[in-house]
């Protein structure tokens, strides 16, 4: 289960998540911890979030989900967006936020303008840096070494350059700032002008840098916990976005993927895991599934497939069955949290009763 940061506010409603999701039988909880580099933990290099206004809440929300799930029986992973850096049209208010401390590590444009803020998408760290891919790599390496988690997940491990951050038709192309061009060059002799393959290999390349730097940090913190990440469902889309996730499993970068195969049409579900299962025999393979596309009967026959085929499902998300303190943004009318209540109860008891196929290993 995918629990999301907007999910929890209180100790009491990181108790009822976890009673919530042991009762319909799920054993690993996602739990995220980061969100656009701020921090749902005591964490010595990042701010605490904006949702408990920079501030302690009084409370670790990772540390008490760690103690919830464990009395339970159940896996906790450290869910952690990667690149974002801040979501939101104005900046964020903590000096020492990352977006504020250090603008040189911001995408740029050609003409040298920094990416603009806003609240329909996130603006990136710039991962071709390599004092970027340090620091993400240490805070990922400090969750990992103060907690006794059972993984890292890894989401938006990739270019968030999708529209609207970058407009169709708009030209506009990330990162190319001073530095970025200048380790580029010194790679290929070239301007990314001149020869716009290999600017997109090479971009592809430091993502995948970055997350090799991520396996070797949490091997040697802690060696035997899983390192997850979410992918795109298609190959071709998410090399767009400079994610090569079949580059990363077949060098032992990442223990598991969880591609995103978020459709309420079930013949496209059922095709894409055909594919990963095709290109990826024998790997490790959640499947992803957003229980907001479908009704019972949909989801019931996604869930089943991703059983037969997969290493196991993960539910996106927590609120897609159970009420959330963000209902209020999430759910405004009182139609559609009746509507997602009625999903819960139509799929809970089904879910608690699945029985794993022979290669499942979580849900």
């Amino acid at each position: 289960m995918w629990v999301t940061r907007w999910d929890y506010k209180t100790r009491e409603d990181c108790r009822a998540i976890a009673e919530n999701c042991k009762a319909i039988g799920v054993d690993t909880i996602l739990f995220q911890v980061r969100g656009n580099a701020t921090a749902f933990y005591r964490s010595s290099l990042e701010p605490w979030a904006e949702q408990f206004g920079f501030k302690d809440p009084g409370f670790d929300p990772l540390a008490v989900m760690i103690e919830e799930t464990r009395s339970r029986g159940m896996r906790l992973v450290a869910w952690v967006n990667v690149v974002p850096a801040w979501y939101g049209p104005v900046p964020p208010t903590d000096p020492n936020h990352v977006y504020n401390k250090h603008p040189e590590w911001m995408w740029y444009d050609q003409n040298g303008k920094r990416q603009g803020l806003s609240e329909k998408f996130y603006v990136s760290l710039n991962p071709c840096l390599p004092e970027v891919r340090a620091h993400i790599v240490s805070v990922i390496g400090e969750i990992a070494a103060r907690y006794p988690i059972d993984g890292v997940h890894l989401d938006y491990s990739r270019f968030p350059n999708e529209a609207p951050a970058t407009p169709a038709g708009s030209g506009l192309d990330y990162p190319r700032d001073a530095q970025t061009l200048k380790l580029f060059a010194a790679a290929t002799k070239k301007t990314p002008d001149q020869d716009p393959a290999a600017w997109d290999r090479w971009r592809t390349n430091q993502v995948t840098e970055l997350v090799r730097q991520i396996r070797a940090k949490v091997r040697a913190v802690k060696p035997d916990i899983e390192l997850s990440s979410a992918v795109g469902v298609k190959r071709e889309s998410a090399l767009h976005h400079h994610q090569d996730a079949y580059t990363w499993l077949s060098e032992d970068l990442i223990d598991t993927v969880y591609p995103m195969n978020y459709t309420g049409d079930s013949k496209v579900f059922a095709s894409r895991c055909d594919t990963w299962k095709q290109a990826m025999p024998g790997e490790r393979i959640v499947m992803g599934i957003m229980f907001d596309k479908g009704n019972a009967d949909v989801l019931r026959t996604q869930v089943q497939r991703a059983l037969d085929q997969c290493n196991g499902f993960a539910i996106f998300a927590y609120s897609s069955l159970f009420p959330s303190p963000n209902d209020a943004v999430d759910r405004p009318d009182p139609a559609q949290r009746a509507q997602r209540d009625a999903l819960g109860k139509a799929l809970s008891g089904w879910l608690r009763d699945l029985k794993p196929a022979a290669n499942n290993t979580q849900r």
